[in-house]
This record gives structure tokens, sequence and C-alpha cells, in this order.
């Protein structure tokens, strides 16, 4: 039996390797600056000389090294990344899984996460719908391929073009869903049958519907659908999440509610949610490129260097 937990030391003081600019962290990969991490890694800017390039290096913290929960999670990633290739799930080059210094080489992605957006400024509803779009797309390829995510949250979304879907750690086949022993995920961002030891026959790729939903309703509504307490760790197991903000577009808070059935059968499957949202996005307005044409332009040229 496999027992899968999101964050095995949270809560507890992090452990850095406090790498400076121009460290080596292994050989052939400098440290260029940190970037963040979370309570089981940290996450460097580091430049790899066999790729000549900057890569983003996911590394376990040093007083984790000999966590099996921890190693088995970054085995767990390197394996799913392998075989996955997609415009909006993160890239990676390669995967060090023993030694002193455990870790993935990442494509480094150029944009913030959803989570830091959501907290610092307004998401415009027009982005989080070509949003959903694309992370349907990605949760459909991962079922295709037989894997759940299980933590599809703002924090995994970095707002790239287009946007990726990072942080497979926790990602599971779905053959293996079964030897799980106790709830898995995050548990703000969880579905019922991710948090219900009772309903764990039910949990597959509906799952990663739930963490869309719940992801596009925290950006919509600047809260989140189910908040977490001492006194109630899983609201989702016995409450419905608030209606959304008027300003919501009806056709699109109806979808995104939809995504937040507490039945995995009642939820669309990635398939349905895209098709559902396509044709919104394709009828959003299309950005002004300015008012300079260009036969304007070229005709301005050819007066200037007369």
């Amino acid at each position: 039996m496999r027992e899968a937990v999101a964050d095995p030391e949270a809560g507890a003081p992090k452990s850095s390797w406090g790498f400076g600019e121009g460290d080596e962290i292994v050989p052939g990969r400098h440290a260029v600056r940190l970037l963040g991490g979370g309570h089981r890694y940290e996450a460097y800017l580091a430049w790899d000389d066999d790729l000549r390039t900057l890569v983003a290096l996911k590394i376990v913290r040093p007083d984790l090294v000999d966590h099996p929960g921890v190693l088995a999670g970054l085995a767990g990633e390197a394996r799913a990344l392998e075989r996955l290739s997609h415009p909006v799930i993160v890239r990676a080059f390669d995967a060090v899984l023993d030694g002193e210094r455990p870790h993935v080489v990442l494509e480094l992605l150029d944009g913030p996460r959803l989570s830091t957006l959501v907290r610092t400024s307004v998401v415009a509803v027009e982005q989080l719908l070509s949003l959903g779009l694309q992370l349907s797309s990605a949760a459909h390829y991962l079922s295709v391929r037989g894997i759940v995510h299980l933590d599809i949250k703002p924090r995994n979304v970095i707002m790239a073009g287009p946007p990726r879907l990072i942080d497979l750690s926790i990602a599971l086949p779905v053959e293996e869903l079964a030897t799980l022993t106790s709830p898995v995920g995050t548990d703000s961002y969880m579905a019922p049958e991710q948090c219900d030891p009772a309903r764990f026959s039910e949990l597959g790729p509906p799952a990663d519907v739930w963490g869309i939903g719940v992801t596009l309703y925290g950006a919509l509504a600047k809260r989140k659908a189910f908040e977490s307490t001492l006194d109630e760790r899983f609201p989702q197991l016995s409450r419905r999440p608030a209606p959304l903000p008027r300003e919501v577009p009806q056709e699109f808070a109806e979808l995104v509610l939809s995504t937040l059935e507490p039945r995995p059968a009642d939820r669309p499957t990635a398939a349905e949610l895209g098709d559902a949202l396509e044709p919104i996005v394709a009828g959003l307005p299309r950005p002004r490129l300015g008012r300079l044409r260009p036969s304007d332009r070229g005709l301005h040229v050819r007066r200037s260097v007369r």
C-alpha cells in the first residue's frame, strides 16, 4: 500500500542549501539564484553546461534527502514527465534521483504563478476563460496517458505563454490510485474523493477537473471555494461553494460550478469542459495591434528614404 502526502514536513522549519551565484550544485550545474520552493523542495535558477542554457533546478531540501516519501515523489514526477509532452505541461530535461542532492532539471518558465497574480491583482475574466481551456487540454492529455495530477491549484500554474501546469510530484498512474491509504493533495483544493479514504475507489481523472474548477473559482471570486480550518479540514465533504460574483458571466460561472459537483460522475470530463469553453474563448474580442497597418508602415519607410 502507498501513502502519499502533499507536504510531509508542513509546518516544520524549512532547511535550505543556501546556494549563491556560481556555486556548484552538482558537476556541470551551477546556481544563479534561488527561485523559491515549498516544504519539500527548493527551486533554483541554474546554468546547465550540457544544455548550454538556464534551467529551473528542483532539488530536495537538505534535511529531507533521506525521506522515503519525498524521494518517491521526486522519482514519480521524473517518471511522469518522461512520459509526457504537452504545450501546457512543464518539460523535464534530466533527473538525478540518488546521491547527496536529488533533483530534476526543468524548463525555465517566464511568468508568475497564478496564485501570485490572484493575490496582487485582478485577473481578467477573458484571461481565465483562456486558462480554463488550456488547463482542460492538459488534464485531458494526462487522462489519455493514464495519469492523474492530483494537485491542480493556483500555485501550480505558471502564467507563461502558454500557461504551464507544474509539480507532478504527487501525480499517480490511474492503476496506482488504489494503493493510496490516506488523503493526497492540498486540503483546500482536493476533490471529495481525495479527502475521504472511504471514497478512494472513485478516484480518477475527474479529480483533476475538480482541481481546475477550484483554481478558476478562486481567481474569479478572489477567495477559495473551500477554506480548510482547524475545526473542519475538508469542508468540501459537506458543503457546496458559495455563488460566484454577479459580474462573472453566467455561462462561465455555471461551467465552473459544474466541475465542483460532489460526485465525480456528475462533473464534465476535461474534454467536455474544453468543448464548452472553446466557443466562448473563440468569441472573445481579439486584441488590437495598433492603428498602423503594415502597408502604412511600408509607405512611411519608403518615403523616409527618398
